[in-house]
């Protein structure tokens, strides 16, 4: 399931033939209450209201029906929805919960039904989530996919149906731009989920080329250390040691979509795509190697990006993402702390931690993408990635962290992404980035302009997620650009370190919904 098949989804009207298609009912909501539901589901909550041969499996309540033979009927609460911390992420979860048992109990052709309950605005998409949430738990992994061909996909058909829709209209319209953010959030899984050889970064490459040819996605590579040595010396420090593996050396990839109609707004990307993360000289010890290729989530989530423009062809925008493919490993030939690297921008970097690779692979894609900016309609600049420990520590597993500069700031860019997410179950929480972050970079002595790391882990420093954007303005030359500039830039640094999943698990892909609707994909 390279892509999600929008025939594979089928709307539910209101009509009591409609269930016969599907071998089971999944039925998503706060309360019982029959008017909230359509009517051919009445007989399924009358069932799960008395609990006959009923059973609780993670909060689940399973039931049989028996309208001419027995049914399955799967009722998954949101639980309560009323309270100061409860959002629509609820029903994404209920969803999840309900469409896996139903897989679980061997069934091919589930029948989502989501409730109608009138609420605050925060609950607007409920039924788009729930959507989401189920098709969130039928992907199959690229690596089950092609090596299990017979395991390919998990269901055959999947309904959806809610008395929210006024009309067949209303419900595919939904339904296609659900299935236009599953097929980028399937390329953010594919890439960033892979292990570290199935998604090297020649790989990823291939796998994109795969998805784009012959689309309104442009693309084009930089390949060769030679290449990434004279444009890209920070990123060819980090590619350094990998170089002498073929297979492992690094790409910078870049793609461009243009909608039609005139363009008023330009998104540009630098996506982290550290391949395999050891550490480099500074090598991971202590088991903390270990889920290490996920370190490619914001690159990854950038591919996902363009997979979904493709589908749902946003007008009146321009989106640019580089890719920044690396693999920071361990060798001979590694770069180590303490040496001094000039940037793409003039900067002159020193290495205080060879951990630290990630914001040195995207600061001279980054530098790139600026100048490219300066001629484009109304730019705004962006790096995802999963950057740091400290993300996680101090704001917990669930949630993207977003910063902006001066000019992103004046445009209340974070909190914008902030009201998206929370009515999107892609929720963010807002870092600020203070003068003591760039005194924090700020070089130790007349050897060097900036420093990139100091040598504790980001766990172990103060604002340790937030100087590491200091540092790519800088290295960047993106400084240059702030408030006090003739030619300001907006950008925003997005650390998905704590959104982008548990490993072991399936990446997020967050933040990658809110960025759809940001642009008015949807």
């Amino acid at each position: 399931m390279a892509s999600i098949n929008k025939n594979l989804v089928k709307y539910v009207n209101n009509a009591a033939s409609a269930i016969n298609d599907f071998d089971c009912t999944v039925i998503v909501g706060e309360k019982y209450e029959e008017s909230l539901y359509p009517d051919f589901v009445q007989s399924c909550l009358s069932a799960v209201k008395q609990m006959k041969q009923c059973d609780a499996s993670d909060d689940v309540q399973v039931c049989l029906v028996s309208d001419g033979e027995p049914r399955l009927v799967i009722w998954s609460s949101t639980g309560p929805l009323n309270r100061d911390y409860d959002d629509v992420r609820r029903y994404k979860d209920a969803a999840l919960k309900g469409i896996k048992r139903a897989l679980k109990g061997g069934k091919k052709k589930p029948l989502l039904v989501v409730d109608n309950a009138a609420r605050s605005e925060e609950y607007n998409d409920a039924v788009l989530v729930s959507l989401l949430g189920a098709f969130e738990a039928i992907y199959v992994p690229i690596e089950v996919r092609e090596a299990l061909p017979n395991k390919s996909t998990k269901i055959e058909l999947i309904g959806i149906s809610s008395l929210k829709f006024k009309s067949e209209a209303e419900a595919n319209k939904m339904i296609h731009e659900a299935v236009g953010i599953e097929h980028g959030r399937i390329i953010t899984r594919d890439i960033g989920g892979s292990d570290p050889e199935r998604m090297a970064a020649e790989r990823v490459e291939e796998y994109l080329r795969s998805m784009f040819n012959g689309t309104s996605i442009k693309m084009s590579v930089v390949a060769g250390h030679q290449n990434f040595q004279k444009d890209y010396p920070l990123f060819a420090a980090v590619d350094r040691c990998a170089d002498a593996v073929h297979r492992h050396q690094g790409r910078i990839i870049y793609l461009e979509y243009t909608g039609e109609g005139e363009v008023k707004d330009t998104h540009m990307f630098v996506g982290k795509g550290v391949t395999y993360d050891t550490g480099g000289a500074d090598i991971k010890a202590g088991g903390h190697m270990a889920g290490m290729h996920r370190d490619k989530c914001g690159a990854a989530t950038v591919g996902g990006i363009f997979g979904m423009l493709e589908k749902l062809r946003p007008t009146g925008v321009k989106v640019v993402g580089r890719l920044a493919m690396v693999r920071n490993s361990c060798g001979a030939d590694a770069y180590v702390s303490d040496e001094i690297i000039t940037s793409a921008a003039g900067v002159r970097v020193r290495v205080g931690n060879t951990d630290a690779e990630g914001r040195m692979a995207m600061s001279d894609p980054l530098h790139h993408t600026k100048l490219q900016a300066l001629n484009e309609v109304n730019p705004h600049l962006y790096t995802i990635a999963t950057l740091t420990g400290h993300a996680v520590l101090a704001m917990g597993e669930a949630y993207s962290i977003v910063m902006d500069n001066g000019p992103a700031r004046t445009v209340k860019f974070a909190q914008r992404m902030q009201g998206i997410g929370h009515q999107l179950s892609d929720p963010f929480e807002i870092s600020t980035l203070r003068r003591e972050d760039y005194d924090f970079i700020v070089g130790r002595n007349e050897y060097e302009d900036v420093i990139q790391c100091n040598n504790k882990p980001s766990t172990g420093t103060c604002r340790g997620h937030q100087f590491p954007a200091a540092f790519m303005i800088r290295a960047s030359g993106l400084d240059k650009h702030g408030l006090d500039s003739e030619q300001p830039l907006k950008y925003s640094h997005l650390d998905i370190a704590g959104s982008s999943g548990p490993y072991p698990g399936i990446p997020t892909a967050a933040p990658l919904i809110s960025f759809a609707k940001m642009m008015n994909a949807f």
